[in-house]
């Protein structure tokens, strides 16, 4: 799937919540209806089968209850997309990333081979399943994991035994830490923990810049992978971070450095128990030894079509989030079309969910790149993939806040169809029901749905964007912060209630927001066909009378 993905560290949050987020999109010329559902132990199959690959694995744990946001239609697979369990674990699956040549012929992806002649006759070939991938990672990990350390062990197993048909990044998160985990051809895998302090952008491109390899061997502190890696690495002459000395500018600023003083203070004084020379002695030693190198360099790609439809979006994040670096101009240290664009960042202030809705609907508004604006060229204005885009099915960003009792933790904010059209809202993760009005999506086109609704006001208001825009802004302001509220207010009704209480109390908050939701989103589709309406061809202004 062709989608984006920001993830937020604890310290980097605005109220020290980890944040999860991505947008699902469909692919090219394809609308995937999507609804939330709620998987009790007893429905989760116990032998299961992926429709894509026709692998079959037993699932013999015991499941926990948890959300998703499956495919609406039947027939193709679940494609959970995103959740919570009732162990406060979120999961967000998945980011479609890129790979080279060179690994795909290291370790093929694991492809389903069809049946060759009649069973039975001479000549026939039986099937042979292939892999794991998107359809099946949620169904298969979500339930059975309690930290998201385990979510890493649990799917690295899968892909290391079973292997995977494509190349994606998965997102866990719990409480304390989030990890983000990159599939590398059929059966190989690495995963890194996503500082604390920083903020991480994905745009359907192998992302992770730097790993530490003797850590993921070791410790694993921040970083795990497949534990043959080094030496697959090694046999098919994957590495190609360059062992060369390395020079203080090019990895600190000039302040950190401006002395000759054989130790650094730190911030608050203290001496670090290490002078920069022996800081970048160490790591030339540990590139020499294959210890530290860059995946993306190693598995990843840098096409012309990843300047187009990847690196422009990341860019824009970065650009809406640390907007004091020189991001335009000919001074600009970094472009739309970058290749060294980083994988996290340390953003300028603390980030909160409303930045989160902000990046995950853009189409570069503010520069020449904007489908709907005024500057640049038709040229320009058309020349790289908007982050906000008519194909959006979904956007779940999965929030776990430290600050009140862990039954009331998880939040799945929720929003459905094409984000620059759409509002973002909040859903209490533990409960044993969804709301009709987002569990009932059919084919069949009706606003009786929050998916479809969406679909018709998107549609509607982008042949009359500028018209509708206000429109758009004051909804989903509205929204918001009603779904603010609406928290607040439950939070503090549901202290001291007892816990097999709290799932029923949370389910009636979430129906509760859906009544709301529901209610404005019928008044701006309103709205919106009356304002596109006015601007019909076969408009005409003077009177009939």
């Amino acid at each position: 799937m062709a989608c984006t993905t920001i993830l937020i560290g604890k310290e980097a949050s605005y109220d020290g919540s980890t944040i999860v987020a991505r947008n699902e999109d469909s692919p090219g010329g394809q609308f995937e209806p999507k609804r939330m559902q709620v998987v009790l132990p007893q429905d989760q199959p116990r032998v299961y089968t992926s429709t894509a690959s026709h692998l079959t694995i037993e699932l013999s744990e015991e499941p926990m209850r948890y959300t998703s946001v499956p495919d609406a239609l039947p027939g193709h697979g679940v494609w959970a997309a995103a959740g919570f369990n009732t162990a406060n674990v979120g999961m967000s699956a998945t980011e479609t990333i890129t790979s080279n040549e060179r690994v795909l012929g290291a370790d093929p992806l694991v492809e389903y081979v069809p049946a060759r002649g009649v069973e039975g006759q001479e000549g026939y070939v039986p099937a042979v399943p292939g892999g794991l991938g998107e359809e099946d990672f949620v169904t298969l990990v979500l339930p059975y994991i309690r930290s998201a350390r385990e979510g890493v062990e649990r799917l690295g197993s899968l892909l290391e035994r079973y292997g995977t048909y494509e190349m994606n990044g998965i997102a866990f998160s719990d409480v304390d830490e989030i990890w983000w985990l990159e599939t590398i051809g059929g059966h190989h895998w690495i995963a890194k923990r996503v500082p604390d302090d920083a903020y991480v952008t994905m745009p359907n491109q192998l992302g992770i810049d730097f790993f530490d390899l003797a850590d993921a061997e070791g410790a694993q502190v921040e970083h795990m992978a497949s534990p043959d890696l080094r030496s697959w690495m090694e046999e098919n002459h994957l590495n190609l971070t360059l062992s060369r000395r390395f020079d203080a500018e090019d990895i600190f600023d000039a302040e950190y450095f401006a002395d000759d003083e054989p130790d650094e203070e730190d911030e608050d004084g203290s001496l670090l128990p290490f002078s920069l020379d022996e800081l970048i002695s160490d790591l030339e030693r540990a590139v020499e030894a294959g210890d530290v190198f860059n995946p993306r360099e190693a598995f990843g790609s840098h096409s012309d079509s990843d300047h187009v439809y990847n690196t422009p979006r990341a860019w824009f994040m970065q650009r809406c989030l640390n907007p004091h670096d020189a991001w335009d101009g000919p001074e600009a240290d970094l472009h739309p079309e970058s290749d060294d664009i980083p994988w996290s960042r340390v953003p300028e202030r603390k980030l909160t969910i409303e930045d989160v809705k902000y990046v995950l609907s853009a189409h570069y508004q503010g520069t020449p790149y904007d489908c709907y604006g005024r500057w640049g060229t038709e040229g320009t204005r058309r020349a790289y993939r908007p982050i906000g885009i008519n194909r959006n099915g979904q956007l779940a960003v999965l929030q776990i806040r430290p600050y009140v009792a862990p039954d009331l933790s998880c939040i799945q904010w929720m929003a459905f169809g094409s984000n620059p059209f759409n509002a973002l809202f909040p859903l209490y993760g533990n409960v044993d029901t969804m709301p009709k009005y987002l569990s009932n999506t059919t084919e069949r086109v009706s606003t009786d749905n929050f998916y479809w609704s969406n679909r018709l006001i998107a549609a509607l208001a982008d042949a009359r964007f500028h018209e509708n825009a206000a429109h758009i802004e004051r909804y989903q302001e509205k929204i918001g912060g009603i779904g603010h509220r609406v928290l607040r207010e439950t939070d503090s009704a549901c202290r001291g209630i007892e816990p097999a209480a709290v799932p029923a109390a949370l389910a009636r908050a979430n129906e509760r927001m859906v009544d709301i939701l529901r209610d404005e989103t019928d008044a701006l589709l309103g709205r919106v066909l009356f304002q596109t309406s006015l601007a019909m061809k076969n408009a005409f202004a003077m009177s009939d009378n």
